[in-house]
């Protein structure tokens, strides 16, 4: 599934993400779906994990909902 938003793309599989964030420097994030949290109300994705750590802001409450259905992880309201 590939979900757009303003600052690029997410690529999910049932196994891993990958985020392409738009623009001259090309930055991909990518991480599998067990180092994931989704952040509800605040719209984030983070990931930590061995050596990992990054975090990511969707623009809609809508496009973490999708991202949550596919990968099949729960979304934390805080």
């Amino acid at each position: 599934m590939i979900i757009t938003f303003s600052q690029g793309k997410i690529i999910a599989t049932q196994h891993e993400v990958v985020i392409r964030i738009d623009g001259d420097c090309r930055i991909m994030m990518q991480a599998q779906v067990d180092e994931l949290t989704l952040i509800g109300g605040a719209n984030v994705i983070t990931a930590v994990g061995s050596g990992l750590n990054w975090s990511v802001k969707l623009d809609t409450d809508e496009q973490l909902q999708q991202l949550a259905t596919e990968i099949g992880i729960a979304i934390i309201q805080y």
